[in-house]
C-alpha cells in the first residue's frame, strides 16, 4: 500500500520552477530519501506535502487525503521535523511534549504513555524534566523526533534531520530512527546531501534543479556507476583520458574538479597497467586513488558535479513560518 502518492507536481515562484513534473509512490513502512544539493527541491516537495505550500500544478496524496483538498486530514496524519531546532528552550523536555500534545489534542492519559514510550526509545527518560537549553544538538534533535512521533502519525517528515551534528550523533539518530520505524510501522520520508545518511533508506530519489533524475535502491543506483572508481590526476589530463580510452578500453570521463574518472570491474588489477601507458608517455600522475561506487559517484555520473552542501534553500523563509504551525514554542 502507497502511503504517499504523487502525480506530475509542480511548484513555481514567480519564473522559478523549485519542483518540475515530479512524480512517485512510498510505500507504507518504507524509509524514503530525498537526496540532492540545496536548492535542488527537497524541502518544497515537503511543504507541498505537508500542505504548508499548495502546488502549482499536479497533485499528491498523503495517507489516502488529498493535500490541497483534505489540509487538516493530512495534518493530522503526519509528524514533521525541521532543519532548524523548533523547541522551546524555555521549557523542559516533558513540557515541550505536553505542549505539542495539547495542539494535537492528546488526551493526558494517552499522552504520559506514549510520551515515556516514545523517551525510553531515544534514550531521554532521565533528562526529561531538565530545561532543553541544557540538552546537546544529539538529545534536542532526538526529542524533537519524540515529539513528532508523539500522535503517532503515519508518516514523518524529517528535512536534514542530522544537519549540523557530528557523524557519531548522526549514526545515533539514524539508529533511533529505524528502531521507531521497525517498533511503530511509520513511514519515514527524509531529505538530505548526506551520502551515508541516504544509504539507510530503502530507496533513494535523487533530484536536481526541482527533478528527480533517478530513483531506486542505493544499492541499484551505485551499480549504474559500472564498477570500481578510478580517479586520477595527472600533468596533461586530457591526453591520459585519451591514451586510456585507446589503450585500454575504457571510458573515462572528465570529473567535477577537472579529474580523469575511470570506472571499471578490478580496477585493483587495471591500475598497473594504466600507471604504465601513461608513464611511457611522459605524463606524470600526481594522485590516484581507488574506491567502491558510492551515492556521491552516482550524483557525479549524473549530473558532472559534487552536491552542493552549501547555498541558500529557497524555502528559508516557509520553513520559518512552518515552525509556528509546528508548535515550536515561544519567540
Amino acid at each position: 500500500m502507497d502511503v504517499i502518492e504523487t502525480e506530475g507536481l509542480v511548484r513555481r515562484f514567480g519564473e522559478l520552477t523549485a519542483v518540475d513534473h515530479v512524480t512517485f509512490e512510498v510505500g507504507e513502512g518504507e524509509a524514503f530519501g530525498f537526496l540532492g544539493p540545496n536548492g535542488a527541491g527537497k524541502t518544497t516537495t515537503i511543504n507541498m506535502l505537508c500542505t504548508l505550500l499548495k502546488p502549482t500544478e499536479g497533485r499528491a496524496r498523503v495517507s489516502g487525503y488529498d493535500v490541497c483538498s483534505q489540509q487538516s486530514e493530512v495534518r493530522d496524519s503526519i509528524g514533521l521535523i525541521f532543519q532548524d531546532q523548533t523547541l522551546d528552550n524555555r521549557l523542559t523536555g516533558w513540557e515541550n511534549l505536553r505542549f505539542h500534545a495539547m495542539l494535537y489534542d492528546v488526551p493526558k492519559d494517552q499522552f504520559e504513555r506514549r510520551a515515556k514510550e516514545l523517551l525510553e526509545m531515544v534514550e531521554l527518560a532521565d533528562y526529561v524534566h531538565e530545561d532543553v537549553r541544557n540538552y546537546s544538538g544529539g538529545m534536542r534533535r532526538r526529542l524533537e523526533i519524540a515529539r513528532g512521533l508523539l500522535h503517532s502519525p503515519n508518516v514523518l517528515f524529517l528535512d536534514e534531520p542530522t544537519i549540523g551534528l557530528d557523524p557519531q550523533t548522526r549514526r545515533h539518530i539514524w539508529d533511533y530512527l529505524l528502531k521507531l520505524r521497525d517498533a511503530e510501522g511509520v513511514t519515514l520520508f527524509m531529505t538530505t546531501h548526506y551520502m551515508d545518511e541516504a544509504e539507510n533508506c530503502g530507496r533513494v530519489a535523487v533530484i536536481d534543479h526541482g527533478e528527480i533524475i533517478a530513483l531506486e535502491t542505493p544499492e541499484r543506483l551505485k551499480a549504474m556507476v559500472g564498477g570500481d572508481v578510478i580517479d586520477l590526476c595527472t600533468s596533461d589530463d586530457a591526453r591520459s583520458a585519451e591514451l586510456l580510452r585507446e589503450r585500454h578500453g575504457v571510458e573515462p570521463r572528465t570529473g567535477p574538479g577537472g579529474e580523469v574518472i575511470v570506472e571499471a570491474a578490478g580496477g585493483d588489477r587495471l591500475i598497473p597497467p594504466m600507471l604504465a601507458t601513461l608513464a611511457g608517455a611522459g605524463i606524470e600522475v600526481r594522485s590516484i586513488n581507488l574506491k567502491r561506487p558510492t551515492l556521491e559517484d552516482v550524483f557525479i555520473k549524473l549530473t558532472g558535479r559534487r552536491i552542493r552542501a552549501e547555498g541558500a534553500d529557497t524555502m528559508t523563509a516557509m520553513r520559518q513560518h512552518a515552525q509556528m504551525w509546528g508548535g515550536g514554542g515561544r519567540r
